[in-house]
Formats: C-alpha cells, structure tokens, sequence
C-alpha cells in the first residue's frame, strides 16, 4: 500500500512543522529517566503525571539513589498517582539495575524487557529513545491512529488485535530515525488525532485515512472487552487519641499493597445495622462507643469501586489496646507514611495530616 510508504515521512513532517508539545523527558536520552518517565506515565494523564517525575529526579537523580531509598519513602513520593504497584516495580527494578547490572540500563529490547514492571511499550520506548533501536512503541495513542488511518475494525484489546497493531506499527517506524518516530506518533494521536474531536482538517493523512472517508472517527478503534467492575465496601476505623493513631500496612496480593490505612474490616454491603457487633468481633472487644461515623468519597478503580466508611471510636483502655496487623504512631508523624487517596481525603478533611 503506497500509504505505509508514505506514513513515516508524512508523519516525521507533521512533527518538524506543527508538534509544539513541549515535556521535559521529550529527546531525553538517559536510560534512567526514560524509564522513569514512562512507568510513571502508564495509565497516567502527562498533566498529572508531570509533577511526579520532577519530583522523583529531584530526589532521586540517578538509579543508585533510588535503589537507596527506604520503600516507605518512594511510595510516599508516589502517593496520589494510583496503580501502586507501579512504585513497588520501580523500585525493585532500580534495586536490580544497581546492584546486578552495575548501574547500567541493558541496551537491547530483549534484555529490556526482563526487567521487571516494563513490558513492551516501556521497553520499546526505552529502547528507541535511548540506544535507537528499531523498536515501535505501541500505546493508546499510537492504536487510534492506525486504527483511523488503516481502517483496523480488529479489536485491539484481543490477542489478534495486540498482534495486528504491534506488526503494523513495526512495519510502519522509520528505519533512520526510530526514537523520533515513537514521539511523533504518540504526540499525534495525543494533540490532533484525539479520542474525541480529532482535528481532521489539519491532519496530514486526511485524504486517506479511512476512518474519516467512511465516517467511521467514532467506531475506531474497536474494542471488545467490557470490564465488570466489583464492588468492595471497606470499613475504616479511626481509633486514637490526643497524641496517638492505630494504622495498618496493606500485605498481600490486593490493591494498594504496601500503603497504610486506617484499621479496616471489610463487608459484603454498605455496613449500616448492627455496626458496634461488626466492629468487636473485628476488635475483640466490646468495650468502646461510637462517636461517629460517615461514608467517605468512593475511588474508582480499574475493576474496582471502592464504598469507603469511617467510624470513630473511642475505645476504653486506649494505652492497652492491642490489635492485630495494626501499629500504634504519633499523630505527629502521620503525614510521613503514603495513604490511598479515599484514606488519604478523610485525613486531610479531619486535619490530621
């Protein structure tokens, strides 16, 4: 098809001519901050994720200095950004590079991607940007594109879908300049051929693309999976006094592992009767009262809704209180350990951090 031929060099146009997206990690070429900026980046909006990574190369400029650091304080770097387990890969993976690989990020896809938490896209970025590999990134942005301008109805979220636009995106990256390629074609879909109102008048590939030939902008691209969302009801307990708070850490396989809250027990429904039994069989005692109680904001996850439910208690023989998983602090030093967002709204609209 004459358009593959033409793709790369009408795209590599586009961005000499009108791409003014300016970002701090953009014609980067240190492997580390590549890498850095692309973990912090998936599932994440640039807006938000910006601060983020000037943030972490302030503190932590080279991959040594993250190795370093304790994990409680990269996860409180990381608190707010979501999908948590992002933080924990990061910091392992620099653990990794310092101590295995003599600080030294592999050159090659291939030995790339057996890091861990960098998968295909992370990778290729890697890859492409740093050493100038031939390797096609292959994003949300990058999807709609091909998916417009070849007329791809394949669903991409479907074995044969990951396989079809990985190929082509591969046939299409440009031999000479591949990182450049990579940036330019996620900045394109991101500024012009946008998920809604694509700004078609000014793109290059209008003539030919399919999508806008056939009308079909708002059908492509296709998609096949609908996610279920679960429903979790979590009760938190704020149980202190004027110098003291009881918090937990998260263990396990399940979301936020590794970040505090508050002493929590879980229940199939919104908890709303027989609340002082549900929580002394979690404490193991029935010698408190309740001072209050109210339904936090919910977090929408991934698969996930998460109903949040706060109740004050006081309980009689504070000092002595001893609950399992859970640890006692300062208030004072609440502000220095990471929260989820729903945990972390109620704190801060109790002023307690």
């Amino acid at each position: 098809m004459e358009l593959k031929k033409q793709f790369a060099k009408l795209l590599l146009q586009w961005n000499n001519n009108h791409n003014n997206r300016h970002m701090p990690w953009k014609g980067e070429k240190n492997p580390y901050l590549i890498w850095l900026s692309e973990i912090i980046l998936q599932q994440t909006r640039v807006e938000q994720g910006l601060p983020y990574f000037l943030s972490f190369k302030q503190k932590y400029p080279n991959v040594k200095h993250l190795a370093e650091a304790a994990e409680d304080e990269v996860m409180k770097l990381w608190q707010g950004l979501g999908y948590y387990s992002r933080a924990r890969n990061l910091h392992e993976t620099a653990k990794n590079v310092h101590i295995n690989l003599n600080g030294e990020f592999p050159g090659f896809f291939e030995e790339l991607i057996k890091l861990k938490g960098v998968g295909d896209y992370t990778a290729s970025a890697i890859a492409s940007f740093a050493f100038g590999e031939k390797k096609a990134v292959v994003d949300g942005n990058v999807i709609r594109v091909l998916a417009r301008v070849f007329g791809i109805d394949t669903a991409f979220d479907t074995t044969e879908g990951k396989k079809r636009f990985a190929a082509l995106a591969q046939e299409l990256i440009d031999d000479d300049e591949p990182g450049t390629y990579n940036q330019a074609i996620m900045d394109f879909g991101a500024v012009l051929c946008m998920p809604q109102n694509p700004l078609c008048d000014t793109c290059p590939f209008q003539k030919k693309c399919v999508a806008y030939q056939q009308n079909r902008i708002d059908d492509l691209p296709a998609r096949k999976k609908k996610i279920k969302i679960q429903e979790r009801y979590f009760n938190y307990l704020i149980i202190k006094n004027n110098s003291e708070i009881f918090i937990s850490k998260r263990t396990g396989n399940d979301i936020w592992k590794n970040l505090y809250e508050l002493p929590m027990f879980e229940t199939a429904k919104l908890l709303r009767k027989n609340i002082k039994e549900s929580i002394a069989e979690y404490l193991g005692t029935t010698d408190f009262d309740i001072a209050s109680y109210c339904e936090g904001s919910v977090q929408l996850l991934t698969h996930r809704k998460i109903h949040p439910q706060f109740i004050e208690i006081e309980v009689k023989g504070f000092k002595k209180l001893q609950l399992a998983g859970a640890q006692r602090i300062k208030l004072s030093s609440l502000n220095s350990f990471a929260f989820p967002k729903t945990v972390l709204s109620f704190l801060k609209l109790k002023n307690l951090v």
